[in-house]
């Protein structure tokens, strides 16, 4: 007997039927695991320009667009904070406060840092053209995030000087989005600053030299110590002056000396000199500065006087101790 023989298009069906199911059966596999994976997170959305109100992003306080791609906020704190400006499309970050930025989370994103350091008093005309200049050229290569501390009193003035600069927008729009920031009738030197500023020519903003740093090192050690000392007297003379600005020292603003005593502190607690002194100074440093902040919060939400002298003495205590146990 012959055995039976299967003819070869038959067999060809069979075989191109096992290679069609095994096709399915590997597609229906990865549909599967491409169902069991969680969907990829949304991108969180950025402020609108006509947005009554600050918003929160993961790492990121009180977000307020200014212009265009240009959103002032407090500062990036966190790598979640990094990776939020990634996805919003930022490709600079101006910082306008006295510490230093953390460049390397910038930097390994793609983001790269401006320091522009800006005081609580307000700020003068080359910085002004400085972060108008910074602005321009920085929006031409995308999206623009410029910070403070808070977010809510310098980065605001900073972002409303530079698009009133640039012609942006008017100087009252632009102390109207200082108000969303949440920027306080308390400092009236920032006030001033926008109220003052007016549209540049071109000829002007292009004469600013463009070499901005990713970090302004903090000033003279030595020097930062009696600008301390000086920033204590002033606080002592708006304390007897019952928390007003006294009438022989007209520049002084309570909550802004304050601030500027928490961002000087801040500022050399990130100095090379002070990461050279015995471990533990640049941690004084920053709990200086938070006795200070908190003085610079109580004079903002008007705390009475009793509250604000026993605050002061908060301030000068952690100031001394400080001082005795790591001076030269």
């Amino acid at each position: 007997m012959h055995a039976r023989r299967t003819p070869i298009p038959a067999l060809a069906g069979v075989t191109l039927s096992a290679a069609l199911i095994a096709v399915l059966v590997a597609c229906s596999s990865t549909n599967q695991h491409a169902a069991s994976r969680p969907p990829s997170p949304t991108p969180p959305a950025a402020p609108s320009l006509s947005a009554p109100a600050p918003v929160t992003l993961p790492g990121l306080h009180n977000v307020v667009a200014y212009h265009d791609n240009f959103y002032s906020g407090g500062v990036p704190e966190s790598p979640a904070a990094f990776d939020t400006l990634k996805s919003l499309g930022i490709k600079t970050v101006i910082s306008v406060d006295g510490a230093i930025p953390d460049v390397q989370s910038a930097k390994s994103r793609g983001i790269r840092y401006i320091h522009l350091p800006i005081g609580y008093n307000g700020f003068d005309d080359t910085r002004r053209l400085e972060l108008a200049r910074a602005t321009r050229d920085a929006l031409n290569d995308g999206p623009v995030y410029i910070h403070c501390h808070h977010g809510k009193h310098r980065s605001a003035a900073a972002a409303a000087a530079a698009v009133t600069a640039l012609g942006y927008m008017s100087a009252e729009d632009a102390i109207a989005r200082m108000k969303v920031s949440g920027t306080a009738p308390n400092y009236t030197g920032l006030y001033a600053c926008v109220a003052s500023t007016t549209a540049l020519d071109l000829a002007t903003l292009n004469s600013v030299p463009a070499n901005f740093p990713s970090v302004s090192e903090p000033a003279d050690f030595v020097q930062a110590m009696i600008d301390l000392d000086e920033m204590l007297e002033h606080l002592t003379q708006i304390k007897n002056a019952n928390w007003k600005t006294p009438r022989e020292h007209p520049d002084l603003v309570p909550a802004a000396e304050a601030g500027r005593l928490a961002d000087t502190l801040r500022f050399l607690a990130e100095s090379n000199r002070v990461k050279r002194e015995p471990h533990g100074f640049a941690q004084a440093l920053l709990d200086d500065a938070a006795e200070a902040q908190q003085l610079e919060h109580a004079i903002i939400a008007n705390a009475d006087a009793a509250a604000l002298d026993t605050q002061l003495k908060l301030v000068a205590a952690s100031c001394k101790d400080c001082h005795v146990k790591y001076r030269d």
